[in-house]
């Protein structure tokens, strides 16, 4: 069953989007993105200019189903952390409070 739509006030954007801001530059991390589970950028922060964030941000969100269909093959709950290592970059994938996920 899809996820509810989630409505956000302009206020909360830019909450979410200052948060997002500091975590890109305390983490040392190339971009930080948080979607919805329906596979909607958030917010994103940091150097995305090459990056397919549609794209990703709807990789991710099925990446997050899929998992979330394993874990209850092995009677889990959820995976909610997930990392991906490769040759010249890594991604780390975060459900948070089962609602929105952090990349």
């Amino acid at each position: 069953m899809p996820e509810p739509q989630m409505v956000m006030f302009a206020e909360e954007f830019h909450q979410i989007q200052a948060i997002v801001d500091t975590l890109v530059k305390s983490s040392n991390a190339s971009v930080v993105f948080i979607i919805d589970k329906n596979g909607q950028l958030i917010a994103a922060a940091g150097e995305s200019d090459h990056i397919d964030t549609t794209s990703l941000a709807s990789l991710t969100a099925g990446n997050i189903a899929a998992t979330g269909g394993m874990a209850k093959l092995l009677r889990e709950r959820e995976f909610t952390t997930q990392f991906h290592e490769g040759e010249h970059a890594n991604i780390h994938i975060q459900l948070v409070d089962n609602r929105v996920i952090l990349v």
